[in-house]
């Protein structure tokens, strides 16, 4: 069979820069072939290194498509060699690279959360389990970047990293209250960016006088301070009512000064209630009239604080904290149930960091494909994907 010669694209572009530092009597198989096997075989459901294996050679002839593969398919034991010795620094850098080049709009909300790889442990060589914090744009549904968080360090560590290597200008970050810090914050200003940071007990001090504050002003019949937004949601069997107070008067705060850039404080009011137990109370049945049923109508209610560098009103502040949960729905969820990485067990050496960056790399290219097929889930064109090489053609021709 004649070779064909490597497709230049978007994607051989960014990652054929990594270094291969095997020795050479162990380059039978070029980096980049592997990176490809490994990419193409995830983005069909290959979890495993024998599952790379199977797939590619069931697949060798729709590899050389590509890429040559004249020693044919590597060995499991040479794709976990590679994988656990490859420079998870530069690997990262490709990667950000490849999604900057794909990304058309930068100004964005960008999300920022950790999540941790369960099964990335190794009692055998000491090693605690790998948690990675990763960067998602909410308009582009792009994994734009990941850190690892060093051994014996956390979050706070990672994020400022995270950050440098994000074009920030003109967009929003949000971060969850581990990273409601006065360094982060100047950070993000300082980059050109605009931040909304959950505020909890971490900031004990700050968020028991924005509470306060808004206990104290919700108290008044008629608040000249307080803007409010209102939704209602009505999802899995509950409606939820979200209502969100802004405050642009921050300059009496103790700790104003501390913060750059600070503007707005934000109180999310969240009310749930069980649509059934909503029924009841249409129905009107009251207390008087049935005590027994009333009394199983229940709803629970919870308060968060933020503090923001953004002067627009409740209305923009609502939407921009509500998409920060998008990173758990749309990553850490679809990580954990489409890709099955809790429960993976690839854990030697940069191996669980590097095979994270191969799993966002594949969700982007997903996301990507899916634009244009909006009836399948990604497990859905995943499965497809395996089944039928014009999908997989299809996820792949985008950046290659």
């Amino acid at each position: 069979m004649q070779e064909s010669q490597p497709n230049k694209g978007i994607f051989v572009e960014h990652f054929s820069k990594l270094k291969d530092h095997r020795i050479t009597r162990h380059k039978l198989h070029p980096l980049i072939e592997i990176i490809f096997l490994a990419v193409c075989g995830s983005i069909c459901g290959a979890e495993s290194w024998r599952d790379f294996v199977m797939f590619g050679k069931t697949k060798i002839d729709y590899l050389r498509k590509y890429f040559p593969f004249k020693n044919g398919i590597p060995s499991k034991s040479t794709i976990a060699l590679v994988f656990s010795k490859l420079n998870p620094k530069k690997f990262k850098e490709c990667f950000i690279g490849w999604v900057q080049a794909i990304q058309s709009v930068m100004k964005d909300i960008i999300s920022i959360d950790g999540k941790m790889l369960r099964h990335s442990f190794n009692n055998g060589s000491n090693q605690s389990a790998i948690h990675m914090v990763s960067a998602f744009s909410d308009s582009m549904n792009l994994v734009l970047a990941q850190e690892k968080v060093g051994d014996k360090t956390n979050e706070i560590t990672a994020i400022p990293k995270l950050l440098e290597i994000l074009e920030l200008t003109g967009s929003i970050v949000t971060i969850d209250a581990m990273g409601c810090q006065t360094k982060i914050a100047k950070q993000i200003i300082d980059q050109g960016g605009d931040y909304v940071l959950g505020l909890k007990g971490n900031q004990t001090s700050l968020h028991e006088d924005v509470k306060l504050y808004f206990e104290a002003e919700l108290s008044k019949k008629d608040s000249k301070i307080i803007e409010m937004h209102e939704d209602v949601c009505g999802e899995h069997g509950r409606v939820e009512t979200r209502k969100c107070f802004t405050i642009n008067h921050v300059d009496w705060l103790p700790q104003f000064k501390k913060w750059s850039g600070l503007k707005t404080l934000v109180m999310i009011e969240s009310t749930r209630e069980n649509k059934a137990d909503l029924a009841k109370k249409d129905a009107n049945i009251t207390q008087a009239s049935n005590p027994q049923i009333d009394a199983q109508v229940k709803s629970t209610k919870e308060r968060r604080f933020y503090i923001s560098s953004l002067a627009e009103g409740a209305e923009k502040h609502a939407r921009v904290i509500r998409s920060h949960w998008n990173i758990e729905n749309k990553v850490h969820y679809v990580l954990d149930v489409t890709f099955n990485e809790d429960a993976s067990r690839i854990r030697k050496d940069h191996a669980p960091e590097n095979m994270g960056i191969v799993r966002h790399t594949v969700l982007n290219m997903l996301r990507k494909a899916k634009e244009k097929l909006k009836d399948i889930s990604l497990k859905g064109l995943r499965k497809k994907a395996g089944w039928d090489e014009d999908t997989l053609t299809s996820i792949l021709q985008q950046h290659f």
